[in-house]
């Protein structure tokens, strides 16, 4: 297991002038920041990708994080997904990511998470809100909290999937 070097985010007394909740929020995308570059940051570009034991590959879960985060900010920004977002969904699993890549496009998604994020007033986190097709009841404060939880679940996966794919023999 790799070592981690300090605490936690949330346990390093940072983005102190950020109200709670959204501190919270941001702190959960810097812990899959670092989780994400301890466990799978050796991988190979073909380890990135590989498929083993019917599980989706590491790439899917760095490209889903990436994508979905927008895609749930979009709906607490009160917004539509555009055809570019669905675009992007829809190659989430796509094969021949470079670890580079994909790396670069969360580091990117983090950032701009972790901006909109902090746009939000408190004073709306109550504000409804609809997500996906359906139209399903959410509210802002709602997406928020998913966003976190959400990104740290796809954490978890390509954690254990690194893992998997790391114990196969060469």
């Amino acid at each position: 297991m790799p070592k981690r070097e300090q605490p936690e985010p949330w346990l390093r007394g940072t983005l102190k002038q950020v109200p709670a909740v959204q501190r919270a929020v941001i702190h959960a995308l810097e812990l899959a920041a670092e989780d994400l570059r301890r466990w799978c940051g050796s991988l190979t570009d073909d380890q990135m990708n590989a498929r083993h034991l019917g599980l989706p590959a590491v790439a899917f879960h760095f490209r889903h994080i990436s994508r979905s985060l927008d895609r749930l900010l979009t709906y607490a920004e009160g917004r539509s997904l555009t055809a570019k977002q669905l675009a992007a969904m829809k190659a989430e699993q796509d094969p021949g990511a470079t670890q580079d890549e994909l790396f670069l496009e969360l580091e990117f998604a983090l950032a701009e998470s972790a901006r909109r994020i902090q746009a939000f007033d408190l004073s709306v986190f109550e504000h409804a809100r609809s997500v996906g097709k359906k139209e399903l009841p959410a509210s802002i404060a709602g997406l928020l909290v998913h966003v976190a939880d959400h990104t740290q679940r796809h954490v978890g996966q390509a954690i254990t999937t690194a893992k998997v794919v790391l114990a196969q023999p060469s």
